[in-house]
């Protein structure tokens, strides 16, 4: 029985229960539920509802799933109240560095980026990006904004990370929005997002992202090529689609791309892309596996092989991540289980032969998967990161639940962390991103260590206590609380320098919920009746020089995770990359900024100050 699953039991007193694994019979008199698998939400509850199961699709799909629909009014909206913080900050101050270009209150989130190898100055970013929900245009006289879904967001710097560009404003001036997979930027999908990004030699640059619809089933996995010309002007390509189906029955998710950068491999230039592909019944819809698939490109990305399984009897995975070694070998890191496996594990698979051939998955550590941190309400996961060294040495790293005095960090069994209704309880545990440490070509690891070990073995700081509720209670500061570390980069210069990075949620304080609101999408901005208040963790971003055994603050102010998407979504990954000049580029969400938003989602609101989801870098060398 797995962990998150039996501390459930215990918590809520139950004396016995019958768990039905993944694709394990049930008795002829069971009852099993139907899911409607044309649309995203069946999806997501036939994994949610698989008993045992740990793995989940990712925050971008689960988000998805419950996204609102988009409506035209009339009259023009203005919000009776804004939920904010006084404490939280009102722009991006230096020296971090606002990526995305849009004034116009967009979210942006889940971020990848990447260096070019060749040249240390030049850095491409990405996220999802729902500028085209605040678009002013209109298509056919439908406000952009209500056709406007997640997107696929670039962004170039040309001088190390200083300035960015550019900005996207209409179907017309598409800037560096990836073109060619959703309606709006002329492809045939809804949504998509996901997004990962690599570097080949010659300075081409590639984006892997998803397509998809919410409510039938068309998907893909896409790939685009990126060309800087002269001038050092970034232009995309049109799509390369892989596994692109139109089967009720499987949805491609989680892809990650790696290209093979190294002088010395016979397979340089060649592109790697791994996912997760989630396997229904077609009959009842009920979750049967998720393997890891993967596919490689020779051509610069416009052909791939024919997708390949390479996760063997691990049936059930998530977060996949190729890397690339210096002699050429292929490594795909990932999140997974064996049919009765009582934790998830992070798994490696290796290649030799340029992805044609993969051997057996080798377990580097269990984990437990991560609930949500503190007083949070966003979704996590335990997905891996992971780099390679120019020495041969591999690096990886993940999240996992861990006892507050913990001295191991693979992960407890006994960690008393579930889900009651839609809140997570902890009880003398919390999330530690922690890394492992192969010297001989992944046959073996290194016992996980904590990344940032000083920061959780901290306790949060509060600030903002007492708040006076509007029903004359007063809310004072929470018990003290272990620091939750999550959401890990990796990355490693040419010259061996490790760096590491996550999330460190080291602050809380009051947060005003609202009582009374319009359903969403209205409702995200538009409060009409304050609620009280409730203790609300707070996000800092953090980078670790591993070697050196030193640690940096990157972010310049606490992060609120409560806005755009009502708390449950401030995306699903952060990233770290390095230049050959060992300066590291980290990327995270950023919620510090405030701007104007007009039109929402179809919407159209007096123009009104509110938070943003942003992408934001720090840049150092230490």
């Amino acid at each position: 029985m797995r962990a998150s699953l039996r501390n459930l039991i215990v918590a809520l007193g139950v004396s016995a229960l019958v768990v039905a694994f993944p694709g394990t019979p049930q008795g002829a008199n069971a009852s099993q539920p139907t899911y409607d698998l044309n649309t995203l939400a069946g999806k997501v509850a036939s994994v949610n509802g698989t008993a045992g199961l740990q793995i989940r699709f990712s925050a971008l799909i689960e988000q998805e799933a419950d996204q609102e629909d988009a409506a035209t009014v009339a009259s023009t909206i203005t919000p009776a109240y804004v939920l904010s913080s006084p404490l939280d900050g009102k722009t991006i101050a230096a020296p971090a560095v606002l990526v995305n270009q849009d004034t116009a209150a967009a979210s942006q989130n889940e971020t990848s980026i990447a260096v070019d190898p060749n040249n240390p100055n030049r850095v491409v970013a990405s996220a999802n990006d729902y500028v085209t929900r605040t678009w002013s245009c209109s298509v056919s006289g439908t406000p952009c904004s209500a056709l406007g879904d997640g997107y696929s967001g670039t962004y170039f710097s040309n001088d190390g990370g200083t300035t960015w560009c550019c900005s996207s404003s209409d179907p017309s001036k598409l800037g560096t929005l990836i073109p060619g997979v959703e309606r709006l930027t002329g492809g045939i999908y809804d949504a998509g997002g996901d997004p990962a990004l690599a570097f080949d030699s010659s300075g081409h640059v590639f984006y892997a992202g998803l397509g998809f619809n919410r409510t039938s089933a068309p998907n893909t996995v896409a790939v685009n090529r990126g060309t800087f010309d002269s001038s050092g002007k970034l232009s995309w390509s049109q799509p390369t689609f892989i596994n692109q189906t139109t089967s009720p029955s499987t949805l491609n998710d989680k892809e990650w791309i790696a290209v093979d950068t190294h002088t010395g491999s016979q397979f340089r230039d060649r592109v790697y892309v791994s996912w997760t592909r989630f396997i229904f019944n077609p009959s009842k819809g009920n979750y049967v596996q998720s393997p890891i698939f993967f596919a490689s490109s020779s051509d610069g990305g416009a052909t791939f092989t024919a997708p390949t399984n390479i996760s063997s009897n691990v049936l059930y995975d998530q977060g996949s991540r190729p890397v690339v070694g210096a002699d050429g070998s292929v490594y795909v890191f990932f999140e997974g289980s064996t049919r009765f496996a009582q934790l998830s594990s992070t798994y490696v698979v290796k290649s030799t032969d340029g992805g044609a051939s993969f051997g057996s998955p080798i377990a580097v550590s269990t984990l437990s998967d991560i609930i949500s941190p503190a007083n949070t309400a966003f979704r996590v996961n335990s997905f891996p990161a992971a780099a390679a060294a120019p020495n041969g040495s591999l690096y990886v790293a993940w999240s996992t639940e861990v006892a507050n005095n913990a001295t191991a960090f693979g992960g407890d069994p006994n960690c008393t962390s579930f889900i009651v209704g839609t809140a997570a309880v902890r009880a003398n545990c919390h999330a530690a991103a922690v890394y492992s440490k192969s010297t001989d070509g992944g046959v073996t690891w290194s016992a996980p260590a904590p990344i940032f070990a000083t920061l959780n073995a901290s306790n949060r700081t509060a600030e903002g206590y007492p708040a006076t509720n509007p029903d004359g209670t007063t809310l004072t500061a929470p018990s003290a609380q272990k620091v939750d570390t999550f959401w890990p980069g990796v990355a490693v210069s040419s010259s061996g320098r490790v760096y590491m990075s996550s999330y460190g949620a080291d602050f809380v304080s009051p947060w005003q919920t609202c009582k009374s609101s319009p359903p969403p999408p209205e409702g995200r901005i538009n409060c009409t009746t304050l609620g009280n208040y409730i203790h609300n963790a707070r996000l800092d971003y953090y980078v670790a020089n591993v070697g050196a055994g030193t640690s940096q603050k990157v972010s310049t102010h606490p992060i609120n995770s409560r806005y755009h998407f009502g708390g449950g979504f401030i995306g699903d990954y952060t990233d770290l990359a390095v230049g050959s000049d060992n300066t590291f580029h980290a990327l995270w969400t950023d919620t510090n900024n405030v701007q104007t938003v007009e039109w929402w989602y179809g919407l159209h609101f007096t123009p009104t100050k509110v938070h943003q989801q942003d992408v934001v870098t720090a840049s150092g060398n230490f």
